[in-house]
């Protein structure tokens, strides 16, 4: 009599439970993002700077598609996707900072430190949802190089980094839409 008093109570409490589990367990995203769309286009972002690696626009175009094919299921059409991104590097620069002062006072202060920084300019259109869109706009970011560095030698490692986190920046405006 206890046993069967029981039963029906927990049967009940377990199916909820069960419930609540299964209708909670969506499709999961490393990346935590919900995309509606089912496809994207990337067109070549073109090198638009006087400095800087020449394929530089082809190496960030390829290292966007690279994050957008590990980080969403979107499938990569050649043109006219659900999604769309193009764009151009606009900016290539370095400058100086954390100025030392020289030894000599006849010669010029010079800085420890020159910033390289890189801009990118985008255009993003959401097919399935325009108001998700934006158009021309600029992402950027810059490391930090050792002084005695001409822009031909500044490693492609700094270059990537800086790359890199401007495409994070594009993904979560863009697709991630934060």
């Amino acid at each position: 009599m206890f046993n069967s008093f029981f039963k029906k109570p927990l049967s009940i409490v377990l199916t909820i439970l069960l419930s609540i589990i299964t209708t909670s367990c969506g499709v999961y995203s490393f990346s935590g993002v919900t995309i509606t769309a089912k496809n994207i286009s990337i067109s070549e972002f073109y090198n638009n700077t006087d400095l800087g690696p020449a394929n530089i626009g082809q190496t960030f175009t390829n290292k966007l598609k690279d994050y957008m094919l590990q980080n969403t299921s979107l499938a990569f059409v050649p043109d006219n996707g659900e999604l769309h991104m193009e764009g151009v590097v606009t900016d290539f620069r370095i400058v100086d900072v954390a100025p030392t002062a020289a030894a000599n006072p006849n010669e010029r202060d010079a800085a420890a430190l020159s910033r390289l920084s890189i801009t990118v300019k985008v255009t993003y259109i959401n097919n399935t949802d325009d108001s998700m869109s934006f158009r021309d706009k600029t992402f950027s970011f810059y490391e930090n190089v050792d002084n005695d560095i001409s822009p031909d030698a500044i490693s492609e490692a700094v270059i990537n980094k800086i790359l890199d986190q401007i495409i994070l920046d594009i993904f979560t405006a863009s697709v991630a839409n934060w």
